[in-house]
C-alpha cells in the first residue's frame, strides 16, 4: 500500500444513509494509518465538515467551488497539516452542498475525482474520502476514484434495506462490486434485534469485515475532544475495535489494485 512506489491508495467511507458513523470511521482510520507510518490525507467531502471540525481546522476553502473543478493546483493549495505527524486534511466547506451540481457541468464528470486525486497518489500512501450521504453524481465520482469502498452498516431493518438498495444502485450503474467492504457500525450487542439483523445480513451478503464498531459513549466523545479516538483514548474498547478494522483494511489495501479510469 506504499506511496513510496508512487502509487498510494484511495479509501472512500461511504453510505447513501446518514448517521451510520462514516465520519468517525474516516477520522479514526486516517489517524491509525498515519500512526502506522503511512503518509495520509483526509479529504472531507461533506458540507457538514465534521471531519474538518474533529481536526480543529476552519471549514474554509479558497475559491471553494473551483477546488474540485480546476485540478491539482487548487487542491494542493488548500491542504492543511493537522496536529498529527504524517496526517494532512483537505477541509470541507458549506459550499460542498453545490459540488454534485457543479460536477454536472464538467466533462467526464464521473472521472473527475479520480483525475484530481491521481497525482496525489505519489505523495500520499493513503487518501481517505469522508463522503456525504448521497446517491447523486458525486457518489458515482467517488465510486470511480476509490480503490475500496468502506460501508458502515447499522444493524437495523431500515439500515439493512438501505445497504441492499446501495448494492442494487452500484450493480445497476455497472460499478465494481468487488470494491465494496461493509462492516457493522454502532452495534449494541445486547440487543437481540441487532444480533438477528447481523446474522441475516451476513447470510444475504456473505462478505463482511470481521471488526464491528460498538455504539459507545467513547465514540460520541470525539465531538467534545475534537480529536481522533485513538489520540485521546488509546486503550479504550471502541479504539480497539477501530484498530482491528484498520488491520483488516491495511491487508486489503496492500493487495488491492489501484482504481482504473472509467468512462463518463
Amino acid at each position: 500500500m506504499s506511496g513510496k512506489s508512487g502509487q498510494g491508495k484511495v479509501l472512500a467511507v461511504y453510505h447513501l444513509k446518514g448517521g451510520v458513523g462514516k465520519t468517525a470511521t474516516a477520522v479514526n482510520l486516517a489517524y491509525l494509518s498515519a500512526e502506522s507510518g503511512l503518509r495520509t490525507l483526509v479529504c472531507d467531502l461533506d458540507p457538514q465538515s465534521s471531519a474538518t471540525y474533529y481536526f480543529r481546522i476552519k471549514p474554509r476553502l479558497k475559491k471553494a467551488r473551483q477546488v474540485f473543478l480546476k485540478g491539482r493546483a487548487k487542491v494542493a493549495g488548500n491542504i492543511k497539516g493537522t496536529d498529527y505527524e504524517g496526517l494532512d486534511l483537505l477541509p470541507a466547506d458549506w459550499s460542498h452542498r453545490h459540488l454534485a451540481t457543479a460536477l454536472d457541468h464538467v466533462k467526464h464528470s464521473r472521472k473527475r475525482l479520480h483525475e484530481i486525486f491521481e497525482p496525489f497518489r505519489g505523495e500520499y500512501d493513503l487518501i481517505v474520502l469522508d463522503s456525504p450521504a448521497t446517491a447523486a453524481l458525486l457518489a458515482e465520482s467517488i465510486f470511480v476514484a476509490a480503490d475500496l469502498l468502506l460501508i458502515p452498516v447499522v444493524p437495523s431493518t431500515l439500515a439493512a434495506r438501505a445497504y441492499s438498495n446501495l448494492r442494487s444502485f452500484i450493480r445497476r450503474k455497472g460499478y465494481d462490486e468487488d470494491k465494496i467492504w461493509p462492516f457493522f457500525s454502532m452495534v449494541e450487542a445486547r440487543k437481540k434485534m441487532h444480533r438477528t439483523t447481523m446474522a441475516a445480513m451476513r447470510e444475504e451478503f456473505p462478505r463482511w469485515l470481521e471488526a464491528a464498531i460498538p455504539y459507545a459513549a467513547d465514540v460520541e466523545s470525539m465531538g467534545m475532544a475534537r480529536a481522533p479516538l485513538p489520540a485521546f483514548l488509546p486503550t479504550g474498547s471502541a479504539t480497539g475495535r477501530y484498530r482491528e478494522l484498520w488491520e483488516e483494511l491495511a491487508a486489503l489495501l496492500h493487495s488491492s489494485p489501484s482504481s482504473p479510469s472509467a468512462s463518463g
